[in-house]
């Protein structure tokens, strides 16, 4: 897909916009609503929903010798941080083919991944995500006056590994790579949302963390004045799956005293909500402070 003048230009504009060497990107639609955090079983498809926005998920499902064989809803760290790794890559040089490196290893420190074997190791792990993330089909339905609009599209038309999983060290003849789909190239290329990769890796350990970081810093570039989100609207958007609202909101509790260290968005936890208040967002721009909605 080749990017018009315009496009070019308004890309060019957010890069140039910052001064922070740890400056990476993620897709709006998938700080809006998120991935599980949990496994959610094999079910048929997965749903999240922020405001007038829903995000379906589909995973991939083939028949073999008769028996149905369901690849299962990509969940967790793993699949974000390959999605901000890999949205990142694609912003900054503009490219929908984006390359892996020449060996597992070397794309799993990338990730700031520990290279470990076994059946709980970090390769297996990895190997797994990457299959569903990738073999998944997205839907992104935006509800209007005027009706609704839909998109679906797959994360990548083309997928080349060439990685040993029992050597991960081993460089390969050819170098793994990526063609990121026309459809979840427009929605990066469009629709980029500033983060800083070192808060990333600060917080991999928590899918929540993540998915609070990007949200708070994304809503904090257009935020105006102090606003109220129900606990039972927050557990809709983001990949949770906790049986009472109760356990939800102790977990966003938690995790919230340590991600205000690494971002200090102005927040408070009430009964009936989180209230978050107009706030510096994490990665601040040259000229105004904040990056601007895009």
């Amino acid at each position: 897909m080749e990017l018009s003048k315009k496009m070019q230009g308004r890309i060019q504009k957010v890069l140039e916009e910052y001064e922070d060497p740890e400056l990476g990107f993620m897709a709006r639609s998938l700080v809006q609503t998120t991935l599980p955090h949990r496994d959610v079983g094999k079910v048929n498809q997965y749903s999240r929903e922020s405001g007038n926005i829903t995000l379906t998920v589909q995973p991939a499902i083939t028949v073999k010798d008769g028996k149905e064989i369901n690849y299962g809803i990509p969940y967790g760290s793993i699949p974000r941080l390959v999605l901000t790794w890999l949205s990142t890559e694609v912003v900054k040089t503009k490219n929908q083919k984006v390359e892996l490196g020449d060996s597992l290893s070397s794309f799993m420190r990338e990730l700031d991944l520990l290279v470990t074997g076994g059946k709980w190791g970090s390769i297996p792990r990895l190997k797994k995500q990457v299959e569903r993330l990738f073999r998944s089909r997205f839907m992104l339905s935006v509800r209007h006056n005027q009706g609704v609009s839909e998109k679906d599209f797959v994360l990548a038309q083309e997928r080349h590994f060439f990685w040993d999983v029992v050597n991960p060290d081993q460089e390969s003849l050819f170098k793994s790579s990526i063609v990121i789909s026309s459809g979840f190239y427009e929605e990066l290329i469009t629709k980029p949302v500033p983060i800083d990769l070192r808060v990333i890796k600060l917080l991999k350990q928590s899918p929540l963390a993540i998915d609070l970081y990007a949200w708070l810093t994304y809503r904090n570039s257009y935020l105006q004045k102090e606003t109220l989100i129900s606990w039972e609207k927050l557990a809709l958007q983001f990949g949770s799956n906790y049986k009472e609202i109760r356990i939800f909101k102790l977990k966003v509790g938690n995790t919230l005293k340590k991600l205000l260290h690494l971002y200090p968005a102005r927040t408070t936890i009430r009964d009936d909500g989180l209230m978050i208040y107009p706030s510096p967002t994490s990665i601040a721009s040259k000229n105004k402070g904040s990056f601007q909605q895009f």
